[in-house]
């Protein structure tokens, strides 16, 4: 049964003139199975919250674990193939190669895995299937809606069947019945063997949810700050109400 444990992750970084901190002591867990909402208005941390659980981001301290892997402790090979094998990831924009068909987006991570020719093509006809695109399979992107683009997307988050799919913003750019589609798949895929976490800024996703993970910036009402630091928002994180970060900007040192 797996398990996702986040403990105290910040990440932070320069930008001009300050350190800013998107990501301050975030905790949080998941369990196998769960459909988990990230909560939050635009620049609140949520797609670098679901970069680092992905791998594609290294925090600046804390700590996340999916089962016993340390994901947080990864390097070379061994990223690699957590990133190959464990997690799935669901871009806001898709990011399908414009000159490839629907098959031929979904076919490239498995030629890139090693897998034989003709087992990666029943792969991805099975996979687009399973999204409802095998009639749309010869198609480019530049052919399909937004709504059949994610799909795309989608199938090729899981070629491999990972355990775990983070989705960001995977509804932004779709009208309000795309919207609903691309809900239904993903909430479907959070199942025993795999959980499924989509940062988002739509409530349409908590009704679905099993568990919200909110990031809400508010104003701190907080005394002095310490030195160096310029006052900013705070950042609520939790199960609705279960943890607290703050978002940070310090001065940087001459």
């Amino acid at each position: 049964m797996s398990q996702l444990a986040v403990s105290d992750l910040t990440v932070e970084f320069r930008s001009g003139g300050y350190i800013v901190r998107p990501v301050n002591q975030v905790s949080f867990a998941a369990s196998d199975g769960e459909f988990v909402a990230v909560l939050g208005p635009s620049g609140c941390g949520k797609t670098t919250l679901l970069s680092c659980i992905a791998a594609l981001m290294t925090p600046t301290a804390g700590c996340i674990r999916f089962d016993a892997t340390e994901v947080t402790a990864l390097a070379g090979r061994a990223r690699a193939q957590y990133r190959r094998h464990t997690v799935g990831v669901v871009f806001q924009a898709f990011n399908l190669i414009p000159s490839l068909t629907a098959n031929g987006n979904v076919v490239a991570p498995l030629h890139l895995a090693g897998v034989p020719r003709r087992a990666a093509a029943q792969r991805a006809s099975e996979l687009l299937e399973r999204v409802g695109l095998a009639d749309r399979a010869r198609h480019r992107p530049g052919q399909l809606s937004g709504g059949q683009q994610q799909r795309v997307a989608l199938a090729r988050a899981l070629v491999h069947e990972p355990p775990l799919i983070v989705a960001d913003e995977p509804t932004a750019y779709l009208d309000h019945t795309q919207v609903e589609e691309i809900l239904q798949l993903l909430h479907g895929l959070a199942a025993p063997g795999r959980m499924v976490l989509v940062a988002t800024h739509d409530d349409r996703v908590t009704r679905l949810a099993d568990q919200v993970v909110e990031l809400v910036p508010r104003r701190t009402a907080s005394g002095r700050e310490p030195e160096g630091v310029v006052p900013a928002d705070d950042l609520v994180v939790g199960r609705r109400d279960m943890a607290r970060s703050s978002l940070l900007k310090e001065k940087t040192r001459l």
